[in-house]
């Protein structure tokens, strides 16, 4: 029965390592090559989703995937005001190839190309400190719920729609985050307050990762496509970190990013 419960471990750990290594020089390097790798990884998420909501249309998620891909490159290349426009393009256009799932595949669409959008200029205007910052928050939210819900278990947060997820490692992912901010709060002129922003962060990593769950649940798939070895598709790895970037780009705008430097 232990044995059981740690099986997609090692599959789980090899493709993270390769995984952290790309993103890792994406980061590093920044400017057009960062630009291009979010652009990829959204043209992805938008094919897996089209995929799974709609799957009697052979070319859509081919087709729709490739414009997200190109707008997303594009649209952080213009002024934001034009961007803004541009990115919902996908959304629209998708209304009309969608059989199925279309006011689904819209909403979660226009949501994926808003996040690219939001960690390209994040990188972009504030440089490669708060990219690994927001990168570390997901992560460790990540890793510390995988593991505290596996050796401590208890009350499931939500089962109907995530079964495996607990709260012993929701809220150890909110810990780790804190871990995180307070190194951070350290060696930046953020202040302790980051704490709190890290917290929120973690919660709404948390949140794109049940929603992508529902999603997928909804369209009776267990993973959003077989990419990733030990982890599926990219939406199943990334949905969090859609999350986060999200939830940055809309607080950034109440409280000033990064917290507590302006």
């Amino acid at each position: 029965m232990t044995s059981g419960r740690w099986d997609d471990l090692a599959p789980r750990l090899s493709s993270a390592v390769a995984m952290v290594g790309i993103g890792a020089l994406g980061v590093w390097l920044g400017g057009l090559w960062f630009h291009g790798l979010i652009a990829i990884i959204v043209g992805l998420m938008v094919w897996e989703l089209v995929t799974m909501l709609d799957t009697d249309r052979s070319k859509s998620p081919l087709i729709l995937g490739a414009v997200a891909a190109i707008v997303s490159m594009v649209a952080v290349e213009i002024p934001a005001s034009f961007a803004l426009p541009l990115l919902m393009t996908p959304s629209m256009l998708g209304l009309s190839r969608m059989e199925r799932g279309g006011v689904t595949y819209a909403v979660f669409t226009a949501l994926i190309l808003m996040a690219g959008y939001g960690l390209m200029t994040l990188r972009d205007d504030f440089g490669l400190t708060w990219m690994v910052w927001l990168l570390l928050v997901v992560v460790v939210t990540d890793i510390a719920g995988y593991f505290a819900g596996r050796l401590i278990g208890g009350p499931k947060l939500w089962p109907r729609v995530s079964p495996k997820k607990t709260w012993s490692g929701t809220v150890a992912g909110w810990a780790a985050s804190a871990v995180v901010a307070i190194l951070f709060a350290g060696s930046t002129r953020a202040g302790f307050g980051l704490i709190g922003v890290s917290i929120a962060v973690s919660m709404a990593s948390q949140i794109g990762d049940i929603a992508e769950s529902a999603i997928k649940r909804r369209a009776g798939v267990k993973d959003s496509s077989r990419l990733i070895p030990g982890h599926g598709g990219l939406l199943d790895r990334f949905d969090g970190m859609l999350g986060a970037a999200l939830f940055i780009v809309i607080a950034g705008q109440l409280v000033g990013f990064p917290p507590g430097t302006q």
